[in-house]
């Protein structure tokens, strides 16, 4: 296991900065995410750490070495790619050597090694086949291989399961997971799914346009995003539009269009100002329907048009100044909430002011 320690890195290509003075630390055997829109930088940071770009300024350390001008086969890490880039003209088995090959590794440790790293990845009975007579699933266990076998000191990961259909997705997800955690490998995973980084992560980093906007746990992501960018691109929310009435430190009052609503801050050493207009932040399943208001944090209206999903029901909320996304759990007003006023309330710990 190593520690990853990215710091005031700048990238360009020509006229554009694809990494603006970015700093990161991913410590040793974590599953670290890097996600955000189409080009904000998170593939060209991954490569960066692979080797296949060299930066005009920064440094990239594993534990203490500078890596930064290592060529890539100088710096043992594993590199999964998107479209697998397995051999067609080799075995299965023969596609995970061939990294061993290239490092000169005796025949009695090669064979050893390709066994055990297909037993890992599930794919020894198929050692002998091709990569045509394999399904998608089996190709990315393949490559998983292929990239343990090496015994790297990082295993890095592009976009490896957006070839996958829905049902591989999900299993490869565990998989992945498993593998990474069984050999204690510091992992670092770009992906475009806010769902398998949800569902996997350690912890994720939310790039835009170069900069990291905020790091932390699935959980500190999703319910304490920091800025409409970063609450917007993991799940679906509510903005909100007020103006800051109370601020005692530990709870804050954000008078709204909706009314009066308790909440708290994202970013707690942000402190706006008493007076200043805020944004808010709900996300459409913190909300509990209802025949009775609550004492607080109520806001009156009646459903509009529903998607019905079984396990939940997704609403457009008519309320007061505008329409809301409200999701029900185990959806009761479905057929009867059309007609008549519902009472929409939220803990005041799912209203998340954000900094900015």
């Amino acid at each position: 296991m190593i520690s990853v320690t990215v710091s005031n890195l700048t990238k360009r290509f020509g006229p554009v900065t694809a990494l603006k003075n970015l700093d990161l630390q991913i410590e040793p055997g974590e599953l670290f995410f890097l996600l955000g829109p189409s080009g904000c930088g998170k593939t060209t940071l991954l490569r960066s750490m692979a080797g296949f770009y060299i930066p005009e300024e920064g440094r990239i350390l594993f534990d203490q070495e500078d890596v930064t001008r290592l060529p890539p086969h100088k710096r043992n890490t594993g590199m999964m790619f998107q479209s697998y880039a397995l051999w067609p003209h080799m075995t299965v088995a023969e596609n995970v050597a061939f990294g061993l090959k290239q490092r000169k590794v005796s025949k009695t440790d090669l064979k050893r090694r390709v066994g055990e790293a297909l037993d890992s990845a599930r794919m020894g009975p198929y050692a002998d086949r091709k990569p045509n007579q394999l399904s998608g699933g089996q190709q990315q266990r393949v490559a998983l291989a292929r990239a343990l076998v090496i015994r790297p000191r990082c295993l890095l990961l592009d976009e490896p399961l957006s070839n996958l259909d829905a049902r591989l997705r999900l299993e490869m997800r565990g998989e992945i997971r498993r593998v990474c955690k069984e050999f204690n490998l510091t992992t670092v995973y770009v992906t475009h799914d806010q769902k398998e980084a949800l569902s996997i992560a350690d912890r994720m980093a939310i790039l835009e346009d170069g900069v990291v906007l905020q790091v932390g746990s699935p959980r500190q992501i999703y319910g304490r995003p920091h800025t409409r960018t970063v609450a917007h691109f993991i799940g679906e929310t509510n903005f909100m539009t007020g103006r800051l009435v109370e601020n005692n430190g530990t709870g804050v009052k954000v008078e709204t269009d909706y009314g009066l609503l308790h909440g708290i801050l994202a970013d707690p050493s942000a402190n706006p100002d008493t007076g200043s207009e805020v944004t808010i932040s709900i996300r459409p399943e913190c909300f509990r329907l209802g025949t009775e208001a609550s004492d607080h944090n109520v806001i009156t209206g009646r459903i509009g048009d529903s998607v019905y999903l079984g396990e939940v029901a997704q609403y457009e909320f008519h309320a007061g100044p505008g329409n809301l996304k409200v999701f029900e759990l185990n959806p009761r007003f479905v057929e009867t909430g059309h007609d008549r006023d519902l009472f929409a309330s939220v803990s005041p710990e799912d209203v998340v002011v954000l900094t900015r």
